[in-house]
C-alpha cells in the first residue's frame, strides 16, 4: 500500500472518513453557490460554463484536502486542466478563482490548477482515491440531482466512501450527505454534516410486482427500452422513478426506491464501459446499507481494472431480496450476453 497507512482504530477508518466528508461537504457548497447563478440562458445556449466551474472547483478543493492529509495516496479523478489552459477559456478560471476563494481566501489560480492536477493519477492496484466532482450535468443544469462522489479503493475493494447529494432532501433540512466503510454499515447526515449521524438501511420489498424501479433520466445513459421490458417481466406496474447521477443509488440505500438498473448500450447494442469513479462512492453505499451490487451477469462489479469497469457489463444495485428476479428478467432478454464496446 502506498502513502499514508490507514487508520483503523477499532476498525474504523476514523481520518479517511472525516476527511472524505468534509472534502465532499465543501465542494458541496461550492457546487451550490454556482448552481444559484445558473438562469434559464445556461440551457438555451446551452451555456456549459457553470457546470464547468462547478466541476473543476469540486475537484480542486476535494483533492486539496485530500492531499494535505493523504499525501501519496494517489487520486483517480474525472478532471484535469487542459480545457483551462486553453486561451478562450481564461474567463472560466478568473471565474473559478471566485467561487473558491470564498471557501478558500487567498487562493491563486495556480493553486486550484495544482490542486486539479493531483486527481491525474492513472490505475493504482494498491491504494486510491477516486473521484467524481460531479455526477449529474444535466440535472445540475436543470435544477434536479447531481452528487459528488468519493471513494478510497484498497486492493480493488471499495473501503470508505463519501457521496454528497446537495438537491436531496434529508432529515432534516434540503440536502443529504451518504458515508459508509467496508464492513462498519452506511449512515446519512444532512449537507452540513450537522447531528447524529443516521444509520440507513435498504428496503424489505421482496414482491417484484410491489418494487419501485430507479433508472438514469437520460436514454442515452441507460436503456429505458430495455429497463421497460424488464419492468414488464417483473410486473412492476410503477413508473420507473428517474434520477440524475449516483442519488440514484442513495435512493436504494435509504429504502427510497428497491432497485436500480443501468444498461448503458451503444448504438450497435453494446455494452458501454462505466467510469469507475461514476460508481464506486454509490456502490459501497448500496453495499453497506444491506444491498447487492452486481453487474447484469450477477458478477460483483471489479475496481481493479483501471479506470473503467473493464470487466463488466451494467450494473444492478438493490435491496438484496429483489436482485436475483431482476438478473432473470435480465437474462430472459439475452442482455447479460451482449458484448462489450471496448474503447
Amino acid at each position: 500500500m502506498q502513502g499514508r497507512k490507514l487508520t483503523t482504530m477499532d476498525g474504523h477508518y476514523t481520518i479517511e472518513m472525516e476527511t472524505a466528508l468534509g472534502a465532499v461537504a465543501e465542494a458541496a457548497r461550492l457546487c451550490q453557490r454556482v448552481g444559484s447563478s445558473i438562469d434559464a440562458r445556461a440551457l438555451e445556449k446551452p451555456d456549459r460554463s457553470p457546470v464547468t466551474i462547478a466541476d473543476f472547483g469540486s475537484q480542486a478543493l476535494i483533492c486539496r484536502a485530500l492531499r494535505q492529509a493523504f499525501p501519496r495516496v494517489p487520486i483517480i479523478a474525472e478532471e484535469d486542466t487542459r480545457e483551462l489552459a486553453k486561451p478562450e477559456n481564461q474567463h472560466l478560471v478568473t471565474q473559478l478563482v471566485h467561487y473558491v476563494k470564498e471557501l478558500r481566501p487567498g487562493t491563486k489560480a495556480a493553486d486550484i490548477l495544482r490542486w486539479i492536477e493531483w486527481g491525474g493519477a492513472q490505475h493504482d492496484p494498491g491504494t486510491f482515491w477516486t473521484l467524481d466532482p460531479l455526477d449529474g450535468t444535466k440535472g445540475f443544469l436543470r435544477g434536479a440531482q447531481y452528487a459528488i462522489s468519493l471513494c478510497l479503493v484498497v486492493g480493488g475493494e471499495l473501503t470508505v466512501a463519501a457521496l454528497a447529494c446537495p438537491r436531496m432532501a434529508g432529515a432534516p433540512g434540503q440536502g443529504s450527505v451518504f458515508g459508509a466503510a467496508r464492513g462498519l454499515g452506511a449512515f446519512q447526515l444532512p449537507l452540513d454534516l450537522a447531528g447524529d449521524r443516521q444509520p440507513i438501511r435498504v428496503s424489505d420489498v421482496g414482491e417484484t410486482r410491489a418494487m419501485r424501479f430507479a433508472e438514469s433520466v437520460e436514454p442515452s445513459h441507460s436503456s429505458h427500452e430495455y429497463t421497460t421490458r424488464i419492468a414488464e417481466i417483473l410486473g412492476i406496474a410503477t413508473e420507473p422513478v428517474r434520477l440524475d447521477s449516483q442519488v440514484k443509488y442513495g435512493a436504494v440505500a435509504r429504502g427510497d426506491t428497491d432497485a436500480y438498473v443501468l444498461l448503458p448500450l451503444d448504438a450497435r447494442r453494446r455494452f458501454k464501459l462505466p467510469n469507475i469513479w461514476d460508481h464506486a462512492g454509490g456502490a459501497l453505499v448500496v453495499a453497506e446499507a444491506g444491498g447487492k451490487v452486481t453487474d447484469t451477469q450477477g458478477n460483483p462489479l471489479d475496481f481493479g481494472q483501471g479506470r473503467t469497469l473493464a470487466s463488466n457489463r451494467g450494473v444492478i444495485a438493490s435491496n438484496g431480496r429483489v436482485h436475483d428476479a431482476v438478473l432473470e428478467a435480465i437474462a430472459a432478454l439475452g442482455l447479460g450476453d451482449l458484448e462489450l464496446a471496448v474503447t
